[in-house]
């Protein structure tokens, strides 16, 4: 290998290097926000299985009614 072909080696892993450096606070943001995402989806989906049982039971009927004021 030439001096001139390790020079370009060296460029190049030096320029991946600063990608890798650019891009990976992104690539750690979105898969920190999926987690959260997955994270609230599961508790919501845990809150509905908890209230669902007391909603049937404390169902009732109702009828409504419209009151109308005549001069």
């Amino acid at each position: 290998m030439t001096t001139a072909q390790t020079e370009g080696l060296i460029g190049m892993l030096i320029v991946l290097a600063i990608l890798v450096l650019l891009v990976a606070p992104a690539v750690i943001g979105i898969v920190r926000d999926r987690r959260i995402d997955r994270q609230i989806r599961e508790a919501e989906l845990d809150r509905e299985v908890a209230v669902e049982p007391r909603a049937r039971r404390q169902r009732r009927s109702y009828v409504t009614t419209t009151v109308t004021h005549h001069s």
